[in-house]
């Protein structure tokens, strides 16, 4: 026996420069938990955690990786780049906690006043 109902097939329309664009969602409107956080909320998400020294210790291995693969392919000497790379990431991971530690209590405070 044939098919007598068929599917309903989606528009689809072009607009003034030719692109295509589909209709999107036309359903229910998605509820808050069906919805993607907001760039914003994102970003104040991670700035709302304390730092922890993981991951200044992370940010500090990745630069110091950086600076030994540019140091050794400039000087030729890798045995001079890996000992600056090493010293470089014991200074970078109590900077970077300490920095990052400053950031979260300015941030914390300002928002207990009320300014954020």
């Amino acid at each position: 026996m044939a098919q007598t109902k068929r599917k309903r097939r989606t528009k689809h329309r072009g607009n003034a420069a030719g692109m295509v664009e589909s209709r999107g969602r036309t359903g229910r409107a998605p509820t808050a938990s069906e919805r993607a956080k907001t760039n914003k909320a994102l970003r104040s998400d991670r700035l709302d955690r304390p730092p922890s020294w993981r991951s200044a210790a992370n940010r500090a291995g990745i630069a110091s990786v950086l600076f030994i693969v540019v140091v050794a392919v400039l000087q030729k000497n890798i045995v001079m780049a890996l000992a600056i790379g090493l010293l470089m990431f014991a200074m970078y991971v109590p900077l970077g906690y300490y920095t990052d530690a400053y950031i979260y209590k300015r941030r914390q405070a300002k928002k207990a006043q009320g300014k954020l």
